[in-house]
């Protein structure tokens, strides 16, 4: 290598260290760096909880109907058999329980019930949006269309990523969610402003 192109790499080394030092250290301290990703969430697999309001219905039965919000204690009352697990279920696990459970008590023989959603839990954003709240969740909603609920980002907001507290069979579990993420009925997000 010639003298001069060792000076203008040497001179080139010491303009440029110092700038790639200062990004890594910008990025290292971009909010909610240190967060992991939190578990991937399936819209398709979509489990009944409290705060739902489900309407149960039998085919040709309107006696046999009910249309009530799932309470603390994750059971429902219908008529005539009782009461009846919905917490954790998927609609189609509730309808196959209510039309056993007619059967078994030799009521309807051959039952067809069908379970429909018809409020949701709501997921939580607050932090760096223009109205932070709770809004209805919807099916397939992701990040970034729960931010547009919120009514989008503030001019302020790091657009990245957020901070998301979701609630798991385990218990509640911290993490990061970006916008293209699916978000989960009683997620609370959090978008964090800017450092710089």
């Amino acid at each position: 290598m010639s003298p001069i192109r060792r000076a203008l790499d040497i001179r080139t080394a010491r303009f440029c260290l110092p700038l790639m030092l200062a990004g890594a250290w910008l990025a290292g301290c971009a909010p909610g760096s240190d967060l992991s990703p939190v578990p991937h969430y399936d819209p398709s697999r979509y489990t009944i909880g409290v705060g739902d309001r489900i309407n149960v219905a039998t085919f040709g039965e309107n006696q046999f109907q009910t249309d009530t919000h799932v309470p603390v204690d994750g059971n429902i009352a219908f008529p005539l058999i009782g009461v009846v697990k919905a917490q954790g279920l998927t609609t189609d696990q509730l309808s196959q329980t209510v039309a056993a459970a007619l059967k078994q008590q030799h009521i309807l023989s051959d039952a067809r019930v069908t379970v429909q959603v018809l409020e949701y839990r709501p997921v939580s954003v607050i932090g760096e949006v223009e109205h932070g709240g709770q809004f209805p969740y919807q099916p397939g909603m992701t990040m970034l269309q729960a931010v547009a609920a919120a009514g989008g980002f503030s001019y302020r907001a790091f657009q990245n990523y957020a901070y998301v507290v979701r609630q798991e069979p385990g218990g509640a579990v911290v993490g990061r969610i970006d916008p293209q993420d699916y978000v989960k009925p009683n997620d609370v997000i959090k978008v964090y402003e800017r450092h710089f």
